[in-house]
């Protein structure tokens, strides 16, 4: 069977290496230039803690890279590139993955998106010779980009249309301590403020016209303007817009699949074509589209296990993502929902001094919703609890502040003995403490070989760790 993936982001070279391990025929095109690499880690590089070398994903599979796929013939189950190739498939495969949005302002056209390789080099560029930096949207990515900025010393203003910081997965309290933590690290918010129009001054005449590039708006050196509803005028040397992304569903619409928000796809990841799937960020299931690893990556598992044959009816079951903030001096995990029911128990506490915040929503004594903000080392037994639907201690003071009152509760890391086999320890490739030990126990001894078997840590790498305590704590006990 032949099998084409279009689309060498995260979740196609997942599925790639899956399939090719194998031994299918696969080959897997991306339209970047680069081969796949971890875009999780791109505020890493943005921060210079990582180089774009530290975040490539390796594959066995054949791939063609810098080339777009441009049309899909169904009937004569081909997809055609950009450089005339007809590449013929028994099965395909879209990870096409999304596009950064842009809101509709005039002038935004021209200011740095952050998405991509490429967006990082050119930021990179930019801020080299940058002293200050605006970065439109307060969600996720737009904190890491703020982050990513501010640790290569620039002054950094973060502009968010809503009332509060990533209103998606924080309440407003949690909001507000995260934003008080921001600004200890140099970061100025503006909050509820919508943006009117961009303005770059270097930028007159015909280079201003819609169209031109960022580069050639970012890199022209006298900076941007942002006018806010307000009236108010924000300036500074660069603007980056991340206001969050839109799945990437053009070649499919091209090839006459039913579409929605994303590429529409049932339980076994099938689009309206039997012989296409699609998975990640452009897939849509029900009325959710994707947007982390973990369920991407758990989505080439079951598409590999059909083609392979291993296991042709597996079904993707989602599992309730655990959304972490990734930056230096950051350390939030949001998970569920925090929409509380009669019943519920609703506790939470705030230090906004300690940039601390904790709030357990429990429903039939589980953790059905939570946000943890800050050093508490009851993180990683909330994760656990949420993610294993398992019974929450009676004493919820403990788990709502860690150690911050007698006994306290033993981070994973520190206490790994503690930990039952079933517990998660890698959220983003769903890898056990059990599937650890099994591991070391088949001779995967050492924490590179541990990831080389698992995989752990290869996603956000915030679990990085509890793995290495779990690997301390196997090398003692051996």
């Amino acid at each position: 069977m032949k099998i084409v993936i279009v689309g060498f982001g995260m979740a196609g070279a997942r599925l790639a290496d899956e399939l090719s391990a194998m031994d299918a025929d696969v080959t897997v095109v991306g339209a970047e230039i680069h081969s796949a690499y971890n875009r999780i880690l791109l505020s890493s590089v943005l921060a210079g803690k990582h180089r774009p070398a530290d975040i490539s994903m390796s594959t066995r599979a054949k791939a063609r890279v810098g080339v777009a796929a441009i049309a899909i013939d169904r009937a004569a189950q081909t997809v055609r590139l950009a450089d005339g190739t007809l590449l013929p498939y028994d099965h395909l495969v879209l990870a096409t993955g999304s596009q950064a949005l842009v809101p509709p302002v005039p002038g935004l056209e021209h200011a740095f998106t952050f998405r991509t390789l490429d967006d990082c080099h050119r930021i990179l560029e930019a801020a080299a010779t940058a002293e200050s930096a605006l970065v439109l949207g307060g969600g996720l990515l737009g904190l890491e980009a703020a982050r990513g900025l501010a640790l290569r010393g620039l002054r950094v203003e973060v502009v968010h249309a809503v009332g509060h910081l990533m209103e998606r997965q924080l309440d407003p309290a949690a909001s507000r301590v995260l934003e008080r933590t921001l600004e200890a690290l140099h970061i100025t918010v503006h909050l509820a403020a919508a943006t009117t129009s961009a303005r770059f001054p270097a930028m007159a005449g015909a280079s201003a016209t819609a169209g031109a590039t960022a580069t050639a708006g970012a890199t022209a050196g006298a900076g941007a303007e942002l006018t806010l509803a307000d009236g108010r005028v924000l300036s500074a040397d660069l603007l980056v817009v991340a206001c969050g992304v839109r799945p990437d569903v053009a070649l499919a619409k091209q090839a006459g699949l039913v579409v929605d928000r994303g590429i529409v796809v049932d339980e076994r990841l099938r689009t309206s074509d039997r012989r296409i799937s699609a998975l990640g960020d452009c897939a849509q299931l029900g009325n959710e589209v994707g947007g982390l690893v973990a369920p991407a990556w758990e989505q080439a598992r079951v598409i590999a296990r059909q083609l392979s044959g291993a296991e042709p009816l597996a079904v993707y079951s989602p599992a309730a993502p655990v959304t972490r903030l990734k930056a230096s001096g950051i350390d939030l995990a949001a998970m569920g929902s925090m929409q509380a029911a009669p019943h519920d128990e609703d506790l939470s506490f705030a230090d906004p001094a300690r940039g601390t915040y904790a709030r357990l929503l429990i429903r039939d004594d589980r953790v059905a919703g939570a946000v943890m903000l800050g050093d508490n080392p009851s993180i990683g037994q909330v994760i656990q609890l949420f993610d294993r639907r398992a019974t929450v201690p009676s004493d919820r003071r403990a788990l709502l502040l860690g150690r911050a009152i007698g006994g306290g509760t033993p981070s994973t890391v520190d206490t790994p003995a503690l930990m039952p086999d079933g517990a998660t320890v890698c959220q983003c490739n769903s890898v056990s403490k059990g599937e650890l030990v099994r591991c070391w126990r088949e001779g995967a001894h050492g924490m590179e070989a541990l990831v080389g078997a698992t995989k752990a840590t290869t996603g956000c790498g915030t679990c990085r760790d509890a793995v290495e305590g779990i690997v301390d704590w196997l090398v003692t006990a051996a």
